[in-house]
């Protein structure tokens, strides 16, 4: 898909960004902001902490940076955390230039590291952010030491049929009891009035995406991939079959460290436990 992306006008833009405002306000205050050129436009990265071992965080679809709140402050006590609004989507970057292929997603990410001088990277990745963190590693590597993917979609499996059609209903009827009801459903309890929750809605209803189409990596390609792999899957996520996807990956990756949290959903840090057991995995993996 060819184009590039925008808000519908500017009182969408406007409403937005209330929400959006609201929602990064969950975040500790960034030590750093930046608005760095890309080959596409312009990317909003914000870094929290100081030091070695730089992690940069991908959010989930419309997620943008508000949607690690629960774990900057436990990642940026052991180093410095830089997390992205995804440029091609709702945020603070602002696109001016068509993406022409997924590869074309993963050069126009290795512009914003190196412009910001970043080696060795532990690349963390949600939901869609982990299609993005394994699309780094087949496409622009050179600057990553690791990724982390949490609950990725369509990597190791397809999005399950009953999440298709669930978000394009919610996305149709465009209502909040729609979006709230498609929200317990996917998260297991009901998050619809949690900042993070309301900047992903907001999105969705105030931005055009014109963005590839996301889709399942050529076996080849994933079994080509060099930098260690650390996934961790949610037990009851209905996006996709975890248990197909961990069993999956482990036969594409033999070398990457899989785990299925069997309390989590597709959400996987909304639980205490599963959220410092994600903690322990990144911040180990990241001193590697």
């Amino acid at each position: 898909m060819k184009g590039i992306g925008r808000f519908k006008n500017p009182e969408a833009q406007r409403r937005y960004f209330d929400v959006y405002e609201r929602a990064m306000r969950q975040n500790p205050p960034p030590d750093e902001v930046y608005d760095v050129p890309c080959r596409h436009g312009t990317t909003r990265v914000y870094r929290f902490g100081a030091g070695e071992h730089p992690i940069v965080l991908l959010p989930s679809l419309m997620g943008t940076s508000a949607c690690y709140a629960p774990l900057i402050p436990g990642l940026a006590q052991h180093g410095p955390v830089y997390a992205v609004d995804t440029l091609g989507e709702a945020g603070r970057s602002v696109q001016t230039a068509p993406f022409t292929s997924i590869g074309d997603r993963a050069r126009g990410l290795d512009d914003v590291l190196t412009a910001l001088g970043l080696r060795e990277v532990h690349l963390v990745g949600g939901s869609t952010g982990g299609w993005h963190a394994v699309n780094q590693a087949i496409h622009a590597p050179a600057r990553l030491a690791a990724i982390s993917l949490l609950d990725p979609t369509t990597v190791s499996a397809k999005f399950s049929p009953a999440v298709q059609w669930r978000g394009l209903t919610s996305a149709v009827l465009n209502r909040d009891s729609a979006w709230r009801r498609f929200l317990i459903w996917s998260a297991g309890q009901d998050i619809f009035d949690q900042p993070a929750a309301q900047v992903i809605v907001a999105g969705i209803r105030a931005y055009r995406a014109q963005i590839p189409f996301q889709t399942c990596p050529r076996e080849e390609d994933l079994r080509a991939i060099q930098v260690p792999v650390v996934a961790l899957f949610g037990g009851r996520s209905v996006v996709h079959d975890p248990a197909a996807a961990a069993a999956n990956l482990r036969r594409l990756l033999p070398h990457a460290e899989v785990d299925v949290l069997p309390e989590a959903g597709h959400y996987l840090y909304l639980g205490p436990n599963d959220r410092q057991r994600i903690l322990e995995v990144i911040n180990t993996a990241r001193l590697r």
